[in-house]
C-alpha cells in the first residue's frame, strides 16, 4: 500500500480522531449480535492509547437518513468497547457541537471517547464542507481504519483530510488493501474467482478486471441465470437480468479468447414460488420447469466446483451461490464453504453476504482473511481508487 500508516505519525499527546467501522448487527433489543467489525479494529485503538494519544473513535450504523434515531445510536458500541478495551470509553451524544469540543478539550492522553453516529446528520454523506471542518477541528491527526466505507466519499471519510495535517490508514485498513491489491497484482497460481450473489451488472466490473488475471472464474448465485439464458435456455421464473444477457454473451466470448476456465451450474434446487415451505426439487440446468424458481446449485454442481477448487493456490470469493439464509437452500453455499476452507490455498473472503455464509458454515476460522467490506472490496477487485484511501497522505518513503 503506497499511502502513510498511523505508525509513521507521532501520536504522543495528539488528538487522534480514528473513523472506523462499527456498523455492527443489532437484535430487536439493541443488543450487538456480531462484534467483529469492532474487534478488528482493535489493533489500532490499542497501538494509539499505547502511543499516549487522546483517542476520539467516530462510526456510522445503520440508516438514519440524516437524523437521530435511537434504533442506530452507538452507545451499545461503546459499552462493547468498554469490556474490549479493559477501560472507560466515553460515549458523547453527538459528533460535533460545543458539548463535543468541551469534553475533546478535557480528555488526557490515553483516554478514548466515542462520538455518537455520524449519520446522525445528513451532512455527512453529502461530504458537506461545514461538517467536514467541525469534524477535524477536535483531531490532530485522522486515520482511517473504516475499509468497509472507503468506497464512499463523505466527510468522515473523505471531506475531513482536506482540514487536517495528518490523514493516514490504520492498521485494518492497511491489512484489507495489502491482501486484495497484492493478491490480483502477484498471485500465486492456480488462481481462481468464485462470483456469487444476484446480478451479473453489480459482478461485471470484477470479471473484467479479474478475466485476464485468474484461471479459473465460477459463476454460482442468481446471477447464473443470466448466462444459462444468454446461452438459449430457459430458466422458468429464476432471476434474470434481460438487460445483461447481451453482456453476458461479450464476457464468455471474453473469458474463451484469454483461455480462463468458466464454470456455470449444472444442476439446481427449484421451488415452486419462494415462500416458506414450497415444494421443492432438483433438476439440471436444461430442465427448470416453467413457473419455477432456482434457488440454490445442485450436488452435481458443488462435485464440480470442488474439484475446481482442488488444485487452487489462490481463491478470491464474493457472494452466495443461492438463498442461503433459508435452511432448505443453504446446502451449495456451505458445500462451497467448505471446499474453499479445505483447499491448500490463500483463502479470501470479500462481501457481507460471504462473511455471514462462512460464519454460518462454520469454517471462519480456516480462512485466510475475510474482509470487512462488501461494496469496497468489490470496488477494489474491480480496479476502482476508493476516494477513502486516496484521500490519505502518500507513503513517501
Amino acid at each position: 500500500m503506497d499511502k502513510q500508516t498511523i505508525q509513521k505519525v507521532d501520536l504522543k499527546g495528539k488528538r487522534v480522531f480514528i473513523r472506523a467501522d462499527f456498523n455492527v448487527p443489532l437484535d430487536e433489543n439493541g443488543n450487538i449480535t456480531d462484534d467483529g467489525r469492532i474487534r478488528s479494529t482493535l489493533p489500532t485503538i490499542n497501538y494509539a492509547i499505547d502511543e499516549g494519544a487522546k483517542v476520539i473513535l467516530a462510526s456510522h450504523l445503520g440508516r438514519p437518513k440524516g437524523k437521530a434515531n435511537p434504533k442506530y445510536s452507538l452507545a451499545p458500541v461503546a459499552k462493547r468497547l468498554n469490556r474490549l478495551l479493559n477501560k472507560e470509553v466515553k460515549f458523547l451524544s453527538d459528533c460535533i457541537g460545543p458539548d463535543v469540543v468541551h469534553a475533546v478539550q478535557g480528555m488526557r492522553p490515553g483516554d478514548v471517547v466515542l462520538l455518537e453516529n455520524l449519520r446522525f446528520h445528513a451532512e455527512e454523506e453529502k461530504n458537506d464542507e461545514t461538517f467536514s471542518k467541525a469534524l477535524a477541528s477536535i483531531a490532530d491527526v485522522y486515520v482511517n481504519d473504516a475499509f468497509g466505507t472507503a468506497h464512499r466519499a463523505h466527510a468522515s471519510t473523505f471531506g475531513i483530510t482536506k482540514h487536517v495535517k495528518y490523514a493516514v490508514a490504520g492498521f485494518l485498513m492497511k491489512k484489507e488493501i495489502d491482501y486484495l491489491q497484492k493478491t490480483v497484482a502477484n498471485p500465486v497460481r492456480p488462481f481462481v474467482a468464485i462470483l456469487g450473489g444476484a446480478k451479473v451488472s453489480g459482478k461485471i466490473g470484477v470479471i473484467e478486471n479479474l478475466q485476464n488475471k485468474v484461471d479459473k472464474i465460477i459463476v454460482g448465485g442468481a446471477m447464473a441465470f443470466t448466462f444459462i439464458k444468454a446461452r438459449g435456455q430457459e430458466v422458468g421464473n429464476s432471476l434474470v437480468e434481460t438487460e445483461m444477457l447481451e453482456m453476458a454473451q461479450h464476457i464468455r466470448k471474453g473469458l474463451r479468447d484469454t483461455g480462463t476456465k468458466f464454470y456455470l451450474p449444472v444442476d439446481f434446487v427449484v421451488a415452486e414460488n419462494m415462500n416458506d415451505g414450497a415444494e421443492t426439487k432438483i433438476v439440471t440446468s436444461q430442465e427448470i420447469p416453467n413457473g419455477w424458481v432456482g434457488l440454490d446449485i445442485g450436488p452435481a454442481t458443488t462435485r464440480l466446483f470442488a474439484e475446481a477448487l482442488q488444485d487452487a493456490k489462490t481463491v478470491i470469493w464474493n457472494g452466495p451461490m443461492g438463498m442461503f439464509e433459508k435452511d432448505a437452500y443453504s446446502r451449495g453455499t456451505f458445500a462451497i464453504a467448505r471446499a474453499v476452507a479445505d483447499s491448500y490455498a490463500l483463502t479470501i473472503v470479500g462481501g457481507g453476504d460471504t462473511d455471514v455464509a462462512v460464519h454460518k458454515a462454520g469454517v471462519s476460522d480456516s480462512i485466510s482473511f475475510i474482509s470487512t467490506g462488501g461494496g469496497a472490496s468489490l470496488e477494489l477487485l474491480e480496479g476502482k481508487e476508493l476516494p477513502g484511501l486516496s484521500a490519505l497522505m502518500n507513503d513517501t518513503d
